[in-house]
């Protein structure tokens, strides 16, 4: 058998784009490392598409919910993991949960049933050399691979603690308390929002740092360094009281101009400042500078709704601390997930940068189209960025600021914004918008390839 394309992982996103591979007749090798005599710290089976932590796809409304979208749109491009996961359904009310057994047999059982597949259970250690490939390894990519794939991409090393700052939506943000300013105006003056605390305010946020409660290490992280450039924000506090106004929370070359420390006269430093930086090019989701943390979900949305500004902050993500492998996909890939300097290796899932397990199969989808589109000489258009799977790709391969490029849900703040439209109304408008451009799309990719 002739393989035209060989993917690299049997997780979510390379069983998916397999599958849309096959479906469209092309011969693909699927390798996958598990079931070879090798397995992941992570990983308890050598089935494919393994669900490794949650059995929740979570909420499957797609009216008001842009994970729920997501589902949609994948559907409508019949996604194999859909479908099992429809197969393997259990009772989650409004979330979209399975019998992850179950799931991951029905996935194994329709590739290799697929005439057009060959699973073959081996460890790759190299980027092939020619020959149409994706990656789709995911955030657990083996050691030597891993090395491999830095060396191509320039970066130093893969697997590390990944120090994810919270995001927050533009729009939730309090502009009568936060203000615009860059410290000592450097820039245009507006690169930063400032939140500002009072000496008391800080005080009992430090102590919040300390006492929060916190997510452990899973005993296969617990070898790997932090690094001092991505030091958790409450073992910060916990060196001492001060410590986090001379670091993340400096206050100095930030003049108030709301006066709400009495601490300090009108226009002058507040006693701390937590700082948000935009971090997307629409500039609808901004990330809280130096807050990397492993306080649980629960115990970050309370403490930073204490902080001046953000009482009712929307939070795209929450902050995490944990070991990852991803790329820096907006500087690496280009705009089809290719590697840039060696077009003919695609990525594709978590290890792109995208976060959860739709958003991984998501991106696994896409770069099965995409090469089936250069294989066959046809075309490509990418989704809309008003549709999730748009959103989720322009995020991935420029909209993202490079240099704070973190692992991201799907979400609102990733699409173009609709300022016309009531608050309350909006996230109906966002998904209304993106299925009527979805339905487009899909129509006029299908007429390109007749």
């Amino acid at each position: 058998m002739t393989h035209h394309v060989h993917i690299i992982g049997g997780g979510l996103a390379g069983s998916e784009a397999a599958w849309q591979l096959a479906r469209r007749g092309f011969k693909v090798r699927l390798s996958e490392m598990r079931g070879s005599g090798e397995m992941t710290p992570a990983h308890q089976t050598d089935g494919l598409a393994e669900l490794v932590c949650s059995n929740s796809f979570r909420s499957d409304d797609d009216t008001k919910n842009a994970v729920g979208l997501l589902h949609h749109e994948m559907r409508r491009l019949d996604s194999i993991i859909m479908q099992a996961g429809e197969a393997a359904r259990v009772p989650a009310g409004s979330a979209m949960a399975v019998d992850r057994d179950v799931f991951s047999a029905g996935v194994q059982r329709a590739l290799e049933e697929h005439p057009n597949v060959t699973v073959v259970r081996e460890r790759i250690d190299a980027l092939p050399a020619s020959g149409p490939t994706l990656i789709a390894t995911g955030p657990l990519t083996a050691s030597a691979l891993a090395q491999n794939i830095a060396k191509a991409t320039g970066a130093d090393s893969l697997a590390f603690f990944d120090a994810i700052a919270p995001i927050v939506h533009r729009d939730s943000i309090d502009m009568e308390v936060a203000w615009f300013q860059s410290r000592w105006n450097k820039g245009d003056g507006k690169d930063y929002i400032n939140c500002p605390m009072n000496r008391e305010q800080y005080a009992t946020f430090v102590q919040g740092l300390i006492d929060g409660e916190k997510t452990e290490f899973r005993e296969w992280e617990a070898d790997t360094p932090y690094f001092e450039g991505c030091m958790p924000i409450e073992v910060m506090a916990a060196r001492g009281p001060e410590t986090l106004r001379f670091g993340p929370m400096k206050p100095v070359g930030l003049d108030n101009p709301h006066d709400t420390t009495p601490d300090f006269p009108q226009g002058r430093w507040p006693y701390a400042v937590v700082q948000l930086r935009q971090d997307n090019k629409l500039g609808t989701l901004w990330n809280m500078v130096g807050f990397q943390t492993k306080l649980k979900h629960r115990a970050q949305v309370e403490l930073f709704r204490t902080i001046p500004g953000l009482e009712n902050a929307e939070f795209a993500r929450l902050g995490g601390l944990h070991r990852n492998t991803f790329i820096n996909s907006p500087v690496v890939l280009d705009r089809e997930l290719r590697l840039r300097g060696a077009e003919h290796i695609r990525f594709g899932g978590q290890i792109t940068g995208c976060e959860g397990y739709v958003e991984s199969s998501a991106v696994g989808l896409l770069a099965g189209l995409m090469l089936a589109s250069e294989l066959t000489g046809k075309p490509w258009s990418p989704p809309p960025r008003t549709t999730a799977m748009g959103a989720l790709l322009a995020h991935i391969t420029g909209d993202a600021e490079a240099e704070s490029y973190q692992p991201m849900n799907v979400n609102f703040g990733l699409f173009p914004p609709l300022h016309d439209v009531k608050k309350k109304a909006r996230k109906e408008a966002y998904t209304d918008r993106a299925k009527a451009d979805f339905g487009e799309w899909l129509a006029s990719m299908k007429s390109a390839a007749t």
